[in-house]
């Protein structure tokens, strides 16, 4: 993936991040607090993506498959695979 110009889109989305990470300052929220939340959040949305496939999800993700495997242990996330019957 090359540099590509920033769409209209993405220019809102970091607008967005701006105003909260604006608000999570003034909270007090912490640094850790504030990336640990963010990563969990991520992860668990692309988990949800990839049906549960780790190694599809790490892939989306640009991270080896075991250190997904690990974070996933760390923020005790779900895999996102639907119940089987």
């Amino acid at each position: 993936m090359g540099w590509q110009k920033p769409s209209a889109e993405s220019a809102i989305v970091r607008d967005q991040l701006e105003g909260l990470v604006a608000l999570m300052v003034d909270r007090g929220i912490l640094f850790d607090e504030a990336v640990g939340e963010f990563e969990k959040r991520f992860i668990k949305s692309v988990l949800d993506r990839a049906e549960g496939n780790q190694c599809r999800a790490a892939k989306i993700l640009g991270i080896h498959r075991n250190t997904l495997s690990r974070k996933i242990g760390e923020y005790k996330l779900a895999d996102g695979r639907k119940p089987r019957r």
